[in-house]
């Protein structure tokens, strides 16, 4: 009688480099944890020309030893790395001693700061994530010279035109300035609009109607817009090909929702986290894929995590279960003693 596949537990972790390592050197900052990894990934970090990308990349080898380290069962200076299928292309893995790949899967992401890493003691699972930042970059130069239109095509080659379509002329739920949620239904063709600084309108159920600045839709927008970015990353992650995939525009997500932002840190050091959604729709090349689960989780409020994972029947309820990590107590302490 066959026995129910076993569901894996889902090691998810966050570690936050924006207050550690303080200098405008990471050479001096992190010399402890700079010792810690190879020489070529030591270099690596030494060479960046931002303090910020620096300890991204520092954090992004330490998190990974941690939970090889930990998994495996591996002495810290004995981890080495490879890459699933393509040696030079292929999906970063750890080798056991032998060379041959470890029996673990894992994905790390990191951005503006943040460092995350997706993992699960199971050869059968595939993983994959990503973090956006929404306000990163400064998205509004361009958009005010294109519109917001003219800037989603910009990145034609990687949505279809279905998705470009969706995240131009369709919004979410948003609020105004007074805490007010306005509907898509509120809006009417007051959804099309994709410039700045215009005076829209928005009618309420009971003929009510409420003046605001476009603003706070192109907002909404640019926000949705940076959740379909997720998605189709994490996803591209899991299957271990980069971003430029012969196929990215044939990889579409449905019944996009972006998740509702949470609280930024501002009298601590820990952020509040937003909404979980788990119910987009992926469609790759017009077929549903029924064996993939996705899920998106907003951290403060710029920050948002999707992860992907397959197969279903392996995964657990919850992908995005993160837990901040401690530099000096979760790591540090553990590479000095493994």
């Amino acid at each position: 009688m066959a026995t129910e596949p076993k569901e894996v537990e889902l090691t998810c972790w966050l570690l936050d480099t924006r207050n550690l390592w303080p200098g405008d050197k990471i050479a001096q900052s992190a010399s402890e944890a700079l010792q810690l990894i190879s020489h070529e990934e030591r270099e690596t970090c030494i060479r960046k020309y931002h303090i910020t990308d620096a300890k991204m990349t520092l954090g992004s080898a330490l998190i990974k030893r941690l939970f090889i380290a930990k998994t495996l069962g591996i002495p810290w200076k004995e981890i080495r790395f490879g890459r699933k299928r393509d040696p030079k292309h292929g999906k970063p893995c750890a080798l056991l001693p032998d060379g041959t790949p470890a029996p673990i899967e894992f994905n790390v992401s990191h951005q503006a700061g943040l460092v995350a890493l997706v993992g699960c003691k199971s050869p059968d699972v595939e993983l994959g994530v990503d973090i956006v930042c929404v306000n990163e970059r400064n998205d509004y130069r361009l958009i005010d010279q294109e519109g917001f239109d003219g800037w989603v095509g910009v990145y034609q080659e990687i949505f279809s035109p279905e998705e470009s379509w969706d995240m131009k002329y369709n919004t979410d739920p948003f609020k105004l300035l007074d805490g007010t949620v306005v509907t898509p239904a509120m809006l009417g063709r007051y959804d099309r609009c994709c410039v700045r600084d215009q005076d829209l309108v928005a009618t309420f159920p009971d003929g009510r109607k409420m003046k605001f600045s476009s603003d706070l839709l192109i907002d909404a927008k640019l926000r949705r817009f940076y959740t379909f970015w997720c998605y189709k990353e994490a996803y591209i992650k899991l299957d271990g090909e980069a971003l430029l995939a012969k196929w990215i525009q044939e990889l579409e997500f449905k019944s996009v929702r972006a998740p509702t932002a949470g609280t930024v840190a501002r009298c601590s050091t820990h952020g509040q986290w937003g909404e979980r959604v788990n119910d987009v729709e992926v469609w790759l090349k017009r077929k549903h894929l029924e064996d993939v689960r996705m899920e998106i989780q907003a951290f403060e409020e710029d920050f948002m995590i999707s992860v992907a994972a397959k197969p279903v029947n392996l995964l657990p309820e919850v992908l995005t279960g993160f837990q901040k990590l401690h530099l000096e107590e979760d790591l540090m302490e553990f590479a000095r003693i493994s």
